[in-house]
């Protein structure tokens, strides 16, 4: 009994995708790469963000952000993309034009509405940086989904976010459901690089998503991962917290996943990476250091295992 939950645990049954997104590599088994952390920048409430509808803000606070999730990065091992958010598609196009000069770390390209996102993916196919986008997100529910397809076809976009959850069937079969049809639309949409996010939306939701998690890899072998703040916002707005109980709940929920098998974690505000970083690079490090030990898979070069137990790797 004991092994077969190790391997049940470290080793997915099905081929595990893979992908290179503008040099940074998603997916693979437990251990084997480290989890991306995706941090949002330009969220409304965001203290670089000047104007939500025109898209103004802080040009050398945004700046200063995004290199120190670069070396963030490179201190724990843990990739980094950004989740580049715009309420408008003016906003979204000036913030994606903004990051993509500044660093060639990938984009989740982020609007609430097909109308935003579809405009701004028009904008990158114009001017050649689909390579390192990531479209955010892909929902077969949506009544627009035909303009989608098509802008995300003319813009040669290979990369995308299956939010994959039916609200009216909140199981593991309805996850399932919902990603079966996402797939059908990512397909025609030309996405050969589907990343799954099967949501968080309830307060308890990081233990049941990152099970979803594991299945979806255990039955797909796609790349999966889900935003584990969610969790902590919804339950601060019922609940307020004091800051080191935050902190706390913050860390659990984001590293349950982690233990699961995800490959990204949306963590949250770009502005808490030191903290988030130091949270799940060491979850990492330590499904590394057991993958290798019971599977002996051999984690990737850059992998936190190799980084944070260092002298000064804290």
């Amino acid at each position: 009994m004991p092994s077969q939950y190790l391997y049940t645990m470290f080793t997915f049954e099905a081929e595990q995708e893979v992908y290179d997104i503008n040099g940074v590599k998603i997916g693979g088994q437990p251990g084997e790469h480290p989890t991306v952390m995706v941090g949002s920048i330009f969220y409304k409430g965001d203290s670089l963000l000047e104007d939500p509808k025109t898209g103004e803000f802080d040009e050398e606070g945004a700046r200063e952000a995004i290199r120190m999730v670069e070396e963030t990065s490179e201190k724990t091992g843990n990739p980094a993309m950004l989740d580049v958010i715009g309420d408008t598609p003016e906003a979204l196009i000036k913030h994606v034009d903004f990051v993509a000069e500044e660093t060639d770390i990938p984009i989740f390209m982020d609007g609430p509405t097909p109308n935003i996102r579809s405009k701004a993916a028009k904008h990158v196919g114009e001017i050649g940086i689909q390579d390192q986008i990531i479209y955010n997100s892909i929902e077969s529910s949506t009544k627009e989904v035909d303009t989608e397809i098509e802008a995300i076809q003319n813009a040669g976009i290979d990369a995308a976010v299956l939010l994959s959850i039916d609200t009216k069937n909140l199981t593991l079969q309805g996850r399932f459901d919902a990603l079966d049809k996402n797939l059908e639309v990512a397909e025609e949409a030309g996405i050969s690089k589907p990343i799954v996010d099967p949501a968080v939306i309830d307060i308890p939701d990081s233990g049941f998503a990152a099970k979803a998690i594991h299945e979806i890899k255990d039955r797909y072998g796609i790349p999966a991962g889900c935003s584990p703040h969610n969790e902590v916002i919804r339950w601060e707005m019922e609940d307020p917290l004091s800051p080191d109980t935050k902190k706390l709940r913050q860390a659990v929920a984001n590293s349950v996943i982690v233990h699961l098998g995800a490959d990204f974690n949306l963590y949250g505000t770009i502005h808490s990476a030191p903290e988030m970083y130091s949270v799940v690079s060491q979850a990492d490090a330590y499904v590394g250091y057991a993958a290798q030990m019971t599977e002996r898979r051999r984690p990737s070069q850059d992998h936190p295992l190799y980084k944070i137990f260092r002298k000064g790797g804290n």
